[in-house]
């Protein structure tokens, strides 16, 4: 589905790499979201960085998240070998490889493999130039928010982090929880008040036979989608809450991409007293 705000695919995870988000595939300028799956002993390698032709291309950096499965990972010239991650989203923190611009990597499984990889295009050199294993004990894990808005974040890549324009994370929702609430949106350059940051949610729900609901609006359009097991959207622009089904728990793979990798965000005017309600909420809670 293609909207006027971002565009949403419902696409099959397949055996090998899965291009979802790109320049080419909606209306995101910056950022760009593949899904990989290996069996044990596959690998892949991102064959363009070896040819001779591939310094006419604009340079990316990325960042690989591992959502379940053992693998090794090389960029450069580093290598881990082993890594034994999470089962799935829900049972853990992430173990993710951050690879600077124009370095080669590769990724082999130990195993079934599954990974996203997301990437942005960056224009200059400035930055961290070796690739960064970020293990779970370095992922930054807060929960935000009360009641039925209470939902975990890990940040992976956040502002502390040298990267260039990339911000990753994942989100998991609670049974029946609201996220990315109160609404809020990032589309319009005006620091420190709002910072123009485009985005891409992957979801995840357990158990996966569930669904979620996601809406996405602006003063001009007001869309909804119901959200399933390995969809994506791209976001660039609009509030976009997003509300998980009784009974079920959502995940979502969260990546930005912007000259200003500042999380300065706009509430939307009519709900942004809930965030003056959680203040009230959290003084009021026993020591």
């Amino acid at each position: 589905m293609v909207s006027s705000l971002g565009t949403f695919v419902n696409g099959q995870l397949v055996k090998g790499l899965l291009k979802i988000v790109s320049p080419e595939t909606c209306n995101l300028n910056q950022l760009e979201f593949d899904l990989l799956r290996l069996s044990d002993g596959e690998s892949y390698a991102d064959e363009a960085l070896f040819k001779p032709t591939a310094g006419e291309a604009l340079p990316a950096e990325l960042v690989i998240v591992v959502l379940s499965g053992a693998c090794s990972l090389y960029a450069g010239n580093a290598l881990w070998e082993g890594l034994q991650c999470r089962r799935d989203v829900f049972s853990g923190k992430a173990t993710a490889l951050y690879v600077p611009p124009r370095m080669h990597y590769r990724i082999v499984a130990r195993g079934e493999l599954e990974a996203a990889i997301v990437k942005a295009i960056v224009s200059d050199e400035d930055g961290v130039n070796e690739p960064v294993l970020i293990t779970p004990d370095k992922v930054k894990r807060r929960l935000v928010g009360f009641l039925n808005w209470r939902r975990e974040i890990d940040d992976i890549v956040d502002g502390s982090f040298p990267a260039r324009r990339l911000l990753v994370g994942e989100t998991r929702n609670p049974p029946g929880n609201w996220s990315s609430y109160p609404p809020h949106k990032h589309d319009r350059h005006n620091p420190p008040y709002e910072v123009k940051l485009e985005e891409v949610y992957h979801y995840r729900i357990s158990p996966p036979h569930g669904f979620a609901v996601q809406l996405l609006y602006d003063e001009e359009h007001c869309e909804s989608y119901v959200i399933h097991n390995g969809d994506t959207l791209a976001i660039s622009k609009g509030y976009h809450p997003v509300v998980v089904a009784p009974g079920y728990q959502l995940y979502y793979l969260w990546a930005l991409a912007g000259d200003d990798r500042q999380m300065q965000v706009k509430f939307e005017e009519a709900h942004a007293w809930v965030l003056a309600m959680e203040a009230v909420i959290a003084s009021a809670q026993p020591e």
